[in-house]
């Protein structure tokens, strides 16, 4: 099992940017492929971004796209999300997902298809 932290959150003014980070220990994240997915109060979880086992292939939910950006550094465990031109909408905590099969060429978007979960990290948008 991964333990998976992810840090970066806060409040912001629409329009604001902030950098998640999510560092894996217990195991190499390079293992699978990785996700952030977000949860607002009242809501069901929802895929933000996911990105392949070697970084090189990325998707996004339609409606975030060239807002967010995901990205991994596999020698520092470390996953990221940069989020740009934010938005009230935006607001929910965040998550990072780690999948433990080496699956290589392809981003999931599934909650059930990940194997580890961070506790989750707090982003709040104010107008």
């Amino acid at each position: 099992q991964v333990h998976l932290v992810e840090s970066g959150g806060g409040l912001v003014q629409a329009g604001g940017s902030l950098s998640l980070s999510c560092v894996a220990s217990g195991r190499t994240v390079s293992s699978g492929p990785m996700g952030w997915f977000r949860q607002a109060p009242g809501k069901e979880r929802e895929f933000v971004a996911g990105i392949s086992r070697g970084g090189t292939i990325t998707s996004y939910a339609d409606s975030l796209k060239g807002r967010f950006t995901i990205s991994r550094d596999n020698a520092k465990n470390t996953l990221y999300l940069q989020t740009n031109s934010l938005k009230p909408e935006d607001t929910a905590v965040y998550y990072c997902a780690a999948k433990f099969k080496q699956i290589v060429g392809r981003v999931l978007k599934s909650p059930p298809e990940y194997d580890d979960w961070g506790q989750g990290t707090q982003v709040t948008v104010s107008s």
